[in-house]
């Protein structure tokens, strides 16, 4: 158990703790800053230049640790490739951004295209190995799998690129996405161990680094992540939800990326609807808090606060 656990972490924290120093000074170097829109919360505009990308730091340490144990827990493996395949989108829209000076990174298409081909490829490997499979455990049913048939193929596509962009639209305050996703991570992981599906120690090492990173990323930010690191992560969190069969739990304990997603679609949509009406002050809803007087600390520890009462939800619902 305590190398399941404690060891992935340890290492984890450990290199990302010890890449902070040298990355953070090497990408301001390189001017690989962050840039603020006009249009945007105001109290922003003066976090222009600091470094982003620093999702690789979260990356190495993961892939490092999940390599090592991936021998003795090849399960890991699925989450690993989902997290990785969807970083490594995550850093070219930022090297566009940054590097490119293209202000928006890919265009939506080429994002999406991309985002569905590596979301195509998860779907084979958990078909090809036949194991857990696609079908959906219930809440509150004492770990009972429902069978949805042909639903869990549009079902897959909608969950993994639904989180994946939802925690990169909660990737916008200073700690933020990092905070929120460490509960989540645990409860993914304490899942694991309960249920023994070899998962833990990927689980432990993005919640070794996430710990680490913040140490770095927390109010006032010396790095952001990026979309690097956001993407990675709703990697992450959407492939311990299949390998577990888990993805509607999402929903529960992930309710604050839900939250986020939906306001931007629902902004967008009134919008549209009322020719530049606005149902919100600014979305991702974040934003709406931080415009209302909310603090950016504030608004990271409520909504981790919630996001922990969510999990213990969650781990009703088991």
């Amino acid at each position: 158990m305590n190398t399941e656990i404690f060891l992935p972490l340890l290492l984890a924290f450990g290199i990302t703790a010890v890449i902070g120093p040298f990355l953070i000074p090497y990408l301001r170097r390189l001017k690989f800053g962050q840039t603020e829109r006009e249009e945007g919360v105001k109290s922003h505009l003066k976090k222009a230049g600091t470094p982003t990308m620093g999702g690789i730091m979260i990356l190495a340490s993961v892939i490092v640790v999940s390599i090592i144990f991936s021998f003795m827990y090849p399960r890991i493996l699925p989450v690993l490739f989902l997290t990785v395949a969807f970083g490594v989108i995550g850093f070219v829209d930022d090297y566009l951004k940054v590097v490119l000076k293209r202000s928006d990174g890919f265009l939506p298409r080429q994002k999406f295209l991309a985002e569905l081909i590596v979301t195509t490829v998860f779907m084979i490997i958990l078909l090809v190995n036949n194991e857990p499979g696609l079908g959906v455990m219930v809440p509150f049913t004492g770990g009972q799998i429902a069978d949805i048939g042909w639903l869990a193929f549009p079902g897959l596509y909608i969950a993994v690129l639904g989180t994946v962009n939802a925690v990169n639209f909660t990737d916008g305050l200073d700690g933020l996405a990092s905070s929120v996703t460490v509960p989540v991570a645990v409860f993914f992981t304490a899942a694991s161990v309960l249920k023994g599906t070899g998962l833990a120690p990927i689980g432990c090492a993005v919640i070794g680094a996430l710990l680490a990173f913040l140490m770095y990323n927390v109010f006032p930010a010396k790095i952001f992540m990026g979309d690097t690191g956001s993407l990675a992560l709703g990697g992450f969190v959407a492939g311990m939800a299949y390998m577990q069969n888990m993805p509607v739990f999402i929903l529960i304990v992930g309710l604050i990326y839900v939250i986020e997603i939906v306001t931007v679609m629902l902004q967008v949509g009134y919008f549209k609807a009322t020719h530049g009406k606005r149902l919100f002050k600014m979305t991702p809803i974040h934003h709406s808090f931080e415009l209302s007087g909310w603090s950016e600390p504030r608004i990271a520890a409520v909504f981790t606060i919630i996001t922990i009462i969510l999990c213990c939800v969650g781990f009703m619902a088991l």
